[in-house]
């Protein structure tokens, strides 16, 4: 019989970052980052890679994305958007439907996805979590946190153009839940924790039509209206799909790019 620890001897603490912009990066040193953009860049990294991309590297810079793509990387496609629109001579947007590009890598930079993880390099390890992947990103993190003897995992919300945005902080509440049930009684969430949790549950619960009901939640918040506004509704659906896939993208702590988490190759470096 195994004698293999399943949670680590303290309980970890669960924080949630409203704004990452707000965050000092030093907070979350040594710790779990999880980045949370959920109108677009953590569902659409997510979607890429469940697609077949071979990885997402984040870049926070639109010129840095060009000369990354001039040099090693040059088989990459491009991907990102700033202001919600593609960017002139790119390949992709930031719309979850674009990418289907199975076997290639992608450059992406968005207007605060990919701030959001650079704002996070202090972090010991760093995921990528949505709606989409909400329970498989928390038990990640807490098996991540019980392997390397890591006692805080830390919601970053992405936020839009320096403001909160209800659809992150929901976002977060619902990786939050599913951290609580998976913890299983070892873990300690702080007070915004508490709140996002608690408010992700009274949206879902409302209705029976859970899915429905969040993306409706989603056309009120400010992303959700910026991609109205835009033409892009749809997205706000696939970004509500909730627990849709197993995926969980994690960073390469060596090389950056974002990966599909795999315990047998991740939990040791």
């Amino acid at each position: 019989m195994s004698t293999q620890k399943e949670y680590p001897d303290r309980p970890v603490r669960w924080y949630t970052h409203y704004l990452s912009d707000d965050m000092p990066r030093e907070s979350i040193a040594g710790g779990i980052a999880i980045i949370v953009d959920v109108l677009r860049a953590s569902t659409t990294i997510v979607t890429a890679l469940e697609e077949g991309a071979a990885f997402v590297k984040p870049v926070a810079d639109v010129d840095e994305t060009r000369r990354l793509k001039h040099g090693e990387f040059s088989s990459c496609l491009l991907g990102g958007e700033r202001g919600g629109l593609p960017i002139a001579g790119f390949d992709l947007g930031d719309s979850p439907a674009e990418y289907t590009h199975a076997g290639r890598g992608i450059l992406m930079t968005t207007t605060n996805g990919t701030l959001a993880i650079e704002r996070c390099e202090a972090a010991r390890k760093i995921l990528v979590g949505s709606f989409v992947n909400r329970t498989s990103v928390a038990r990640t993190a807490l098996l991540l946190a019980t392997k390397h003897g890591i006692d805080a995992i830390h919601l970053v919300c992405a936020g839009t153009n320096g403001e909160e945005t209800d659809e992150d902080i929901l976002g977060a509440g619902a990786i939050v839940d599913a951290g609580v049930v998976a913890a299983n009684g070892h873990s300690l969430f702080d007070p915004c924790s508490q709140k996002a949790s608690s408010e992700f549950l009274r949206v879902i619960n409302e209705s029976s039509d859970s899915h429905g009901r969040l993306a409706a939640r989603l056309r009120q918040s400010l992303g959700g209206k910026n991609l109205i506004r835009l033409g892009m509704d749809s997205d706000l659906v696939l970004a509500a799909a909730v627990d849709r896939c197993r995926l969980v993208p994690y960073q390469c702590p060596h090389t950056g790019p974002l990966v599909l988490f795999d315990a047998l190759k991740c939990i040791d470096s």
